[in-house]
């Protein structure tokens, strides 16, 4: 359905006319729920607290099996989160569900639209799908306020599991290219597979150009929608625990403690390409855990360097959620006390129930 196709289009202001921090809906006060690819965390208005538990959404989707295996997990952590960091019960309640429940929408949205209200009913919250933009805004809002002064570019680079998205304050491009979903599509296409991560290293020549064609044909709107020049800080472990410490080591003279220099994030792509992973492991000092993912996050990283014509990436690492954007969002929470139209307006919209306006319930 093209409703909850891939949003790839810039879109002037974003929403920070309305993420006001502020219950400015009239409640006391508001939980919110950050449901990503691998799990949800909690946390509250007024509150530094906040409580996470690991759910796998992705890997049921790729398989084929929907949802339904999460839901029964989804409805115990909407439950217990609140309880264990102390909230209060009577706080207005809403989830965000991003790029997994994006895909399920994508996949089925009559089905989806009966989880949530299965959800709903077992927990008293509204789960909604949040468009990509949406998301890629929640993220710079998230930023700003952790960086304060230290956010020096007009755009972050968050790269999760399922997404990533590249978000300013005037503009935001994102897709389904996060960390585990790029590596997923890279397998299909280099080595025919459906697991991920697979072994993609060695690569030779041919396989890296493959790769690097594959990028460039994805990531072929990132132009048109944000206007140049971008200045990019990344935000994301992908970036600060692997990427940017396996260039240092590799081309010590294109990077630093918090700067990674496109040429020297490609010569690094072309020394470690040919190895093995336990070589990789060697030459780089990235742990096993990381090393998996790296060198199709190096290819990620430098695919958009070059779509966004930036020669270098900042790098913050910060402990990011979607949690202070969307307890902030006031749409978010008007949506959150009319369930039943929303997921009418879910079944027939798609994404697009989101920034529809919710006054205009029966």
């Amino acid at each position: 359905m093209a409703a909850a196709g891939r949003c790839r289009q810039a879109v002037a202001g974003l929403v920070f006319a309305f993420l006001a921090a502020s219950t400015a809906t009239g409640e006391s006060c508001r939980i919110a729920y950050d449901m990503g690819s691998s799990g949800i965390r909690a946390g509250a208005s007024g509150s530094a607290v906040s409580t996470q538990v690991s759910i796998d959404y992705l890997d049921p989707l790729w398989a084929g099996r929907g949802l339904e295996e999460t839901v029964a997990p989804t409805i115990a952590a909407l439950n217990d989160l609140p309880r264990e960091a102390g909230f209060p019960a009577d706080c207005a309640r809403v989830g965000g569900g991003f790029s997994a429940w994006r895909l399920a929408l994508e996949q089925d949205a009559e089905k989806l639209a009966a989880i949530l209200d299965r959800i709903h009913a077992a927990s008293a919250v509204s789960v909604l799908v949040i468009p990509q933009l949406q998301e890629g805004a929640y993220g710079y809002y998230g930023a700003r306020q952790l960086l304060g002064d230290g956010l020096t570019t007009n755009h972050v680079l968050d790269i999760g599991g399922g997404s990533l998205q590249l978000a300013g304050e005037r503009s935001a491009w994102g897709d389904m290219l996060g960390q585990k979903a790029w590596q997923r599509r890279l397998c299909q296409e280099i080595r025919n597979s459906e697991s991920a991560p697979c072994d993609l290293q060695p690569m030779t020549g041919a396989e890296l150009a493959t790769a690097r064609a594959l990028l460039a044909e994805l990531l072929g709107g990132v132009t048109a929608a944000l206007p140049g020049p971008v200045t990019l800080t990344a935000i994301s472990r992908p970036v600060s625990r692997g990427v940017a410490p396996a260039v240092a080591r590799l081309a010590p003279e294109g990077a630093g403690a918090d700067v990674v220099q496109r040429p020297a994030l490609s010569v690094a792509i072309d020394r470690i390409a040919g190895l093995t992973a336990s070589e990789t492991i060697l030459a780089t000092g990235i742990s096993r855990d990381h090393v998996a993912y790296l060198l199709s996050s190096m290819l990620l990283v430098e695919g958009i360097l070059l779509a966004t014509g930036a020669e270098s990436l900042k790098v913050a690492e910060i402990d990011l959620t979607n949690l202070p954007g969307l307890l902030a969002d006031d749409r978010a929470f008007a949506w959150g006390q009319r369930p039943g139209c929303y997921l009418e307006r879910l079944r027939t919209l798609g994404l697009g129930a989101y920034a529809s306006d919710p006054a205009t319930c029966p």
